[in-house]
């Protein structure tokens, strides 16, 4: 009787070691002894890679939605009565008040190097951060350049700690056959340069190497001209993206203020990028915010992409 209450005991620590849940966290680890019942999700793509995987009754709260973007009916519906804890970035007492596991953000998504809410500002109330990945370069120089891996890792972390793999492996699996089929069509065609734009300013705001923009351009048979740029999303000047001469633009549309077309027009009445291929033959297309962070609706937006600067193949 000893020996089978000694191996029983065996038996169930081995069970209570199996059931950590452990995934990777910007080159950390980030452990669970269970699925988390109540997180909070910041942002429009991360929300919808949690709706996509069916975690509305997990979700507690989302934060920094309303306060920059216009939702779309679909994304209403989907959300039912979660509330919004803070239209823009959340402070630590929005996310306390209701008592989350765990909160679903980034670096300059949800939370700044140094500001009020952190993963280290968060633990000491028990709440664990899944940080998104395309953001750790903000804190780690030593990352890889932009792939789709982005997203699809994103989701197989997300689906591995919520208790929901199979489902993440069944999204992941129909993404890339959907990017197999766009890359082999476009594979033997000549790669136009690709300039993004996130709206009119001084110095132009776009994607470096590290943003999944990067790695949507080449997939969609681009060649990003700021690639070069070492880091996700930055600044860089009017002078050098005119001199790269782009012969297709991709326009963030905010969906408020005159949205993508004001921003063409405004490059149509710029001194330097009104000479450029793209501007004067009018090759643009606009994205919302959630096609151009990693999300869901990457896939989708890769197919615009695609279609618009190759419309011969599509």
């Amino acid at each position: 009787m000893k020996t089978l209450w000694s191996t029983a005991i065996v038996l169930g620590l081995a069970g209570a070691a199996s059931a950590e849940i452990s995934v990777d966290n910007c080159g950390d680890t980030l452990t669970f002894d269970k699925s988390p019942e109540r997180i909070v999700v910041h942002d429009m793509n991360m929300t919808d890679m949690a709706f996509a995987l069916g975690l509305q009754d997990k979700i507690v709260g989302l934060t920094g939605i309303t306060g920059w973007y216009k939702t779309s009916p679909d994304f209403d519906t989907q959300r039912g009565d979660i509330p919004e804890l803070a239209p823009k970035y959340p402070t630590v007492e929005n996310l306390v008040a209701v008592s989350p596991e765990m909160f679903f953000a980034g670096w300059y998504y949800g939370m700044k190097p140094g500001g009020d809410v952190t993963p280290d500002t968060l633990a000491p109330f028990g709440i664990k951060t899944m940080v998104l990945t395309e953001s750790c370069v903000h804190m780690d120089k030593d990352r890889p350049e932009a792939t789709m891996d982005l997203l699809f890792d994103d989701v197989t972390r997300l689906g591995t700690v919520m208790g929901v793999s199979e489902k993440a492996d069944e999204l992941v699996s129909g993404w890339k056959e959907q990017l197999a089929a766009i890359e082999a069509k476009t594979a033997d065609q000549a790669k136009p340069r690709v300039f993004l734009l996130d709206g009119p300013a001084d110095a132009p705001f776009t994607a470096g190497k590290f943003a999944i923009p990067d790695a949507m351009i080449a997939a969609a048979g681009g060649t990003n001209v700021t690639h070069d740029m070492d880091t996700s999303w930055g600044r860089s000047s009017w002078e050098a993206v005119a001199a790269s001469n782009p012969e297709f633009l991709i326009l963030l549309d905010y969906s408020n203020g005159d949205g993508a077309e004001g921003t063409f027009k405004f490059l149509q009445e710029h001194p330097v990028m009104q000479h450029t291929d793209a501007v004067k033959n009018g090759r643009w297309i606009g994205l919302r915010y959630e096609e151009l962070t990693p999300g869901p609706a990457n896939i989708d937006a890769i197919q615009k992409v695609a279609s618009a600067m190759h419309p011969d193949l599509f």
